[in-house]
């Protein structure tokens, strides 16, 4: 092969990822525009890993905060400040969260995470856009996520995420935007008299 020919074919390539990345980006971009609603939204979900089990829950977002509930805990965070309230015990922790502490609980995490070192691709599979995202530095906390976003609402259907070796599966459905109150996203000690606070900060 000679070098004009080696050369059209490295331009190619290079063109075919740069476009592929942007395309996946585009996707991206307009998914964090449809869930990221300025009021707010609430959804249910299930979670699952081989790690931790599973669980069900609802959840309400706005920006960067959510509230989380399942049968188990409910989670407060208002874009600094986490409050997780077990139930059981009635104990409530207080915590400032990594990425994949947030994200265990929330599933749109991504929106605000997919612009920061992470490299994306795209593919199509029947009615959504499957984007994948790796880490550009792997010591981060989410080295790799599989987004399944629907074609027609960009509103993500499922979000898998690997930590180290273990793979945790995130689905979603009741998507709806509404208005939430910032009030939502705080733990109020006066709903919960009773509750032991541990402060992990």
């Amino acid at each position: 092969m000679n070098m004009k020919k080696f050369a059209f074919l490295f331009l190619s390539l290079l063109l075919s990822c740069t476009m592929q990345a942007q395309t996946a980006n585009q996707v991206l971009d307009r998914c964090a525009s449809v869930i990221g609603h300025k009021s707010g939204a609430s959804a249910s979900f299930r979670i699952s890993s081989e790690k931790y089990g599973s669980t069900n829950g609802t959840i309400a977002i706005k920006g960067n905060k959510f509230r989380a509930t399942t049968p188990q805990v409910i989670v407060w965070y208002n874009g600094k400040t986490q409050w997780s309230y077990m139930k059981k015990t009635r104990e409530v922790s207080i915590s400032n969260p990594t990425e994949a502490q947030q994200m265990s609980m929330n599933p749109y995490t991504f929106i605000h995470i997919y612009k920061t070192g992470y490299q994306a691709s795209l593919k199509k599979s029947g009615a959504d856009y499957i984007v994948h995202l790796i880490a550009v530095n792997q010591k981060r906390t989410v080295q790799e996520l599989y987004l399944d976003i629907n074609r027609n609402s960009y509103i993500p259907r499922q979000v898998r995420m690997r930590q180290g070796k273990t793979w945790s599966t995130i689905t979603v459905n009741n998507f709806r935007s509404k208005n939430i109150p910032n009030s939502l996203f705080s733990f109020n000690s006066k709903d919960y008299p009773q509750a032991e606070v541990i402060d992990l900060r």
